[in-house]
């Protein structure tokens, strides 16, 4: 995952761009939870990594996520609160996929 990919579908350092794919995700999010964006969900997760420009460093990379990394954490806490898989349209998968 690169910071260059983070930033072209709307997550900047300045917020959430205006009609970008991340404020479309923002909105389906908020609509299906019923009108906030979880803290630690996608939107707001790759809102922090695109603000921060740390999304290759933090283990999500073209080749998939890094053992060890800040990202195969969040990859396991989220398959053991899941039942032991990684749940497709999850924060992981959704941060790796961009």
């Amino acid at each position: 995952m690169s910071d260059h990919n983070v930033h072209k579908a709307g997550f900047t350092t300045s917020g959430i761009q205006k009609d970008s794919l991340a404020s479309k995700m923002m909105s389906q999010e908020a609509k299906s939870s019923g009108g906030g964006v979880l803290s630690g969900g996608p939107t707001a997760t790759l809102q922090e990594k695109g603000a921060t420009c740390s999304t290759h460093s933090s283990g999500f990379t073209t080749s998939g996520i890094s053992a060890g990394s800040k990202a195969a954490e969040m990859m396991s806490g989220e398959s053991k609160s899941h039942g032991g898989e990684t749940p497709r349209g999850g924060t992981t998968a959704t941060c790796q996929s961009i």
